[in-house]
C-alpha cells in the first residue's frame, strides 16, 4: 500500500477547508493543560507538517486565537472546531488536531506529550514514547 502524498479535512461545519502535502514531521498526543482546556477534552492528538505544504483551500469564519506568548490557536467562528497551533517555538509549522482530517494520514500517534500534566481520568496508551 503507498503511503498517501496529501491529506486535507475541515472543520465541523465546513466553513474551513484544509490541504497539507505528506509526509507530516510527527504525530502525537498532547496532554498539557492548555490543550486539554481548549478542546475539552483529556488529550488533543496534533499532526506537524510543514508551513510550506499547508494550505486553507478555504478559510472563512477562520479565526487565531493568542493562546501565550508565543503561540496562537486557529478555529473556526462560525462552530467552534478547533483545527490548528502555531508558535514560536516551532518556527516553519502548523499544527492540525488529526480528528479534523477527513483522510487517512502518513501515520500513527508516536508519542505522548507533556505525560507529566496527563489527567488520571483518561486513559492513555502507555507503549508511547513520552516527551
Amino acid at each position: 500500500m503507498t503511503a498517501p502524498s496529501s491529506a486535507g479535512g475541515t472543520c465541523f461545519c465546513g466553513e474551513i477547508r484544509f490541504s497539507t502535502e505528506l509526509p507530516s514531521k510527527w504525530c502525537a498526543h498532547c496532554h498539557c493543560s492548555m490543550c486539554r482546556k481548549i478542546h475539552g477534552a483529556g488529550y488533543v492528538t496534533w499532526v506537524g507538517v510543514e508551513d510550506d505544504g499547508f494550505r486553507l483551500d478555504r478559510d472563512r469564519g477562520l479565526k487565531w486565537y493568542r493562546s501565550s506568548a508565543d503561540s496562537e490557536r486557529g478555529f473556526c467562528t462560525e462552530c467552534g472546531t478547533t483545527l490548528f497551533f502555531r508558535s514560536q517555538r516551532w518556527p516553519g509549522e502548523v499544527h492540525i488536531a488529526l480528528a479534523a482530517f477527513d483522510q487517512p494520514i502518513d501515520r500513527r500517534p508516536q508519542a505522548n506529550a507533556y505525560y507529566d500534566t496527563h489527567v488520571d481520568w483518561m486513559p492513555v496508551d502507555e507503549t508511547l514514547n513520552r516527551v
